[in-house]
């Protein structure tokens, strides 16, 4: 009885591994299906022309002004009227701010009356050695050299000169049009010769300075364009153009740049900013940079053929924000596709989805 039992549990056995082995060829196929679809994919493409290219450097800087002066009093006095504050606008020889004057004037008149009684020395002495003050011209030099220097004439001159200049320069006045910043000072407080009162700023001659690569000196020149954007105002851009290129390579290979900003009114002296400095090349093939891809670590551009996507493996040249130039793989006259790009293998079917 028991061994009349083997050839059904051998049937059901076989049953169980047909059915196993069936669904394990089910999932197979389903797996090919995954990884190899038959939809096309979809690509946007672009028609490969030769045209003029911006190549672009971009380099970190700083603004500064080309005309910047730090104002100080002459003479140590108490300041009377201060009649301007951080910011405001001023024009050339407009009055800043002024000093309490009864000393100045006082040392003016004094040294005035000095000078007078030299003049009148001078004469006496003149007359001593045979000529009088109209006849100065004729007297020779080494004897009016004498006579000024018994009469003391020179150094009252000297001293009332001091004088008048103090008396001036009690009045701090603009030099040129700008701005005024960096004035700290209070009115009915004594002034300093050694502190800055004031600084004026000319924000129409505003200036980047940055750095390039000693390797980059030759793809830039005096006059180019470049394009500035404050770090603090991303959306602000102006544009420059450059004025000076330091001939001297420091320590760590890097040549100083300087180059002329438009100010639209929102740049302030010091502020961070970011550098592209831009130089037309004339003839050049042009692809996005979202149309090069990387296979096997080099540098692949499809192109539509009969709706497919071809290969091809290029060779790039300079670049710019959003492009290549490219020297070697492709010629005039190529589709290139520019979008869909990433997972697409050679002679996969395509479908064009420009707008």
């Amino acid at each position: 009885m028991k061994y009349n039992q083997l050839p059904a549990i051998l049937t059901l056995i076989c049953l169980i591994s047909c059915s196993g082995a069936n669904k394990g060829d089910n999932d197979a196929e389903q797996s090919v299906e995954t990884v190899l679809p038959e939809t096309a994919n979809e690509v946007t493409t672009t028609t490969l022309h030769t045209t003029d290219f911006n190549h672009e450097l971009i380099s970190n800087g700083k603004l500064s002004a080309r005309r910047f002066v730090d104002l100080r009093f002459e003479t140590t006095e108490v300041i009377a009227e201060i009649y301007v504050k951080n910011g405001d606008r001023v024009s050339k020889n407009q009055k800043l701010a002024e000093l309490a004057t009864f000393r100045l004037d006082n040392q003016l008149a004094q040294q005035k009356d000095a000078l007078d009684k030299a003049k009148l020395e001078l004469q006496d002495v003149l007359i001593g050695q045979g000529f009088t003050l109209k006849d100065s011209s004729n007297v020779p030099p080494a004897t009016m050299q004498l006579v000024r220097t018994k009469s003391g004439y020179d150094q009252s001159l000297a001293q009332y000169e001091l004088a008048a200049y103090e008396r001036q320069h009690a009045v701090l006045t603009a030099p040129f049009d700008g701005i005024v910043a960096n004035l700290f000072a209070k009115q009915y407080n004594t002034s300093s010769t050694a502190d800055v009162f004031c600084t004026i700023i000319d924000p129409r001659s505003l200036e980047a300075s940055f750095t390039v690569l000693e390797s980059e000196l030759s793809l830039i020149k005096t006059g180019d364009k470049v394009e500035v954007t404050p770090f603090a105002i991303p959306d602000e851009k102006t544009e420059g153009r450059i004025t000076e290129i330091n001939p001297l390579v420091d320590a760590n290979g890097m040549v100083q740049v300087k180059a002329a900003v438009t100010n639209a009114g929102k740049l302030f002296e010091g502020m961070n900013v970011r550098v592209s400095i831009y130089r037309p090349l004339t003839k050049q093939l042009v692809v996005p940079k979202d149309a090069v891809v990387l296979r096997s670590g080099k540098q692949v551009v499809f192109t539509l053929v009969n709706e497919k996507a071809y290969w091809n493996y290029v060779q790039t040249g300079v670049e710019n924000a959003g492009y290549y130039t490219v020297t070697e793989g492709l010629k005039e006259g190529d589709i290139v596709i520019t979008s869909g790009n990433i997972n697409l293998a050679h002679e996969a079917p395509v479908v064009i989805i420009n707008d």
